[in-house]
């Protein structure tokens, strides 16, 4: 008998896919699927045999998003969606989603179309205490770096990483460091088909110096628990999902049932949260940190590929 299959979408820079979605492999297999990773941007591939095709280890989108998305709109059963991969590959949508009542970081944005000088530049940067500059486009928190306001030596460091990323045609966020993440760390809500399967407790990894090293030294984060969700995550996490839905619906014209979802919180010292990302191309899913995570995930895909 004939087995499903199903595509797990990686790129030439991790061709066995990342550690993360590798456990993925055995509970499909065992769930009576054949599994194939395959790349995004290879020609040989036959993406009409496939049940579902699952985005995993893309992280070369960022460099490459036009050619990314093409490819993307071409791929039936794509899981998430090529119409999700559109806006969620652009970091601007959390302006959009700011403006509907989501609590995100202030941003400060930066245009290349804008032609600011050093001096502009200088001048949006804030005033005092740490800040983040990274581009709108990227994947994995690379190309993003921590700098003082009031130290000279960072303040240049941070305009001319801006001035560097501005000069590749990049939109660039300037957001001041959140000194909640020192505090409470961050957190990520996982949700799978719609419904949320676990929460990530993290340590805060983004330091001074890591606008300055090469790409394959960034830092991974450290995880201190994976666990369910407590009621007021959960309830958060639902008014989160309501907005970016909303939103969804209005900007498709329909609802969009995510595959996967992973929702970065920081705790907000007088209650609540501050959403930093919502992340849906080739978010880390944490599979190695628990295999409840792997289970999940895995009867997702299933339910997915036997509809």
């Amino acid at each position: 008998m004939k087995k499903t299959v199903v595509n797990l979408v990686t790129s030439a820079n991790q061709p066995d896919l990342d550690e993360d979605s590798r456990h993925l492999i055995p509970a499909l297999e065992t769930r009576g699927m054949e599994v194939r990773v395959v790349r995004w941007d290879d020609p040989s591939v036959d993406w009409e045999n496939a049940a579902v095709s699952v985005v995993r280890s893309v992280d070369d989108y960022a460099n490459r998003r036009a050619e990314f998305l093409e490819w993307a709109r071409t791929v039936p059963r794509l899981l998430n969606p090529a119409s999700v991969l559109e806006w969620n590959t652009d970091k601007h949508y959390l302006q959009v989603l700011g403006e509907r009542g989501l609590s995100t970081i202030d941003t400060t944005w930066l245009e290349p179309q804008q032609n600011l000088d050093k001096q502009q530049i200088h001048s949006r940067f804030p005033a005092h205490g740490d800040f983040v500059v990274k581009p709108a486009v990227s994947s994995g928190g690379r190309d993003a770096g921590r700098y003082t306001a009031n130290l000279a030596g960072s303040r240049q460091e941070a305009i001319l990483h801006a001035v560097d990323l501005l000069k590749q045609g990049r939109s660039v966020m300037v957001q001041r460091y959140l000194t909640e993440i020192d505090k409470h760390g961050e957190l990520s809500l996982i949700y799978l088909n719609g419904l949320i399967s676990h929460v990530v407790e993290k340590k805060p990894m983004l330091h001074p110096s890591l606008a300055s090293l090469p790409e394959q030294e960034v830092p991974t984060e450290e995880i201190t628990k994976v666990r369910q969700p407590s009621a007021e995550e959960w309830q958060w996490g639902e008014e989160i999902r309501r907005i970016v839905h909303g939103y969804v619906k209005e900007t498709l014209g329909r609802d969009s049932l995510f595959l996967f979802n992973r929702i970065d919180l920081v705790r907000k010292n007088d209650g609540g949260f501050y959403v930093m990302e919502i992340s849906l191309v080739d978010a880390s899913l944490y599979l190695s940190e628990s295999q409840l995570a792997v289970d999940n995930f895995a009867d997702a895909i299933a339910q997915r590929a036997f509809w």
